[in-house]
């Protein structure tokens, strides 16, 4: 059990990897440049991962993100299947992860209380 596990964990990371270079060189969409992927999550089946994404400026630009990373999961996953040797490509869902865009509100809030001090 444990041993399907980090086997899990492990293509998790690969795919990230793989992906993250995918992204930054072989994708022309503008919509990409600033995405950073922060994790992946595989199925122990291996035919879905989730792959979460940061975006460097506002949130309105996460969507636009979104939807490119969508428009070439097809590209991805066929690139993906020459990289990784695997019986079955997962299912690339994309979500965005709102975890650092939440520690910089944070930060400024407990700045500002900080201040009034």
């Amino acid at each position: 059990m444990a041993k399907d596990l980090s086997r899990v964990l492990r293509v998790a990371d690969q795919i990230q990897r793989e992906l993250a270079t995918l992204i930054q060189n072989e994708m022309g969409d503008p919509r990409l440049r600033l995405v950073t992927l922060t994790g992946v999550e595989v199925t122990r089946d291996y035919s879905h991962a989730k792959v979460f994404f940061s975006v460097l400026n506002e949130v309105e630009s996460a969507q636009l993100a979104r939807e490119g990373l969508e428009h070439a999961s097809g590209f991805l996953r066929s690139q993906l299947a020459g990289r990784i040797k695997l019986r079955v490509i997962p299912q690339l869902h994309f979500v965005y992860d709102e975890s650092i865009e939440r520690g910089v509100r944070l930060s400024k809030l407990i700045d500002e209380a900080v201040g009034k001090i």
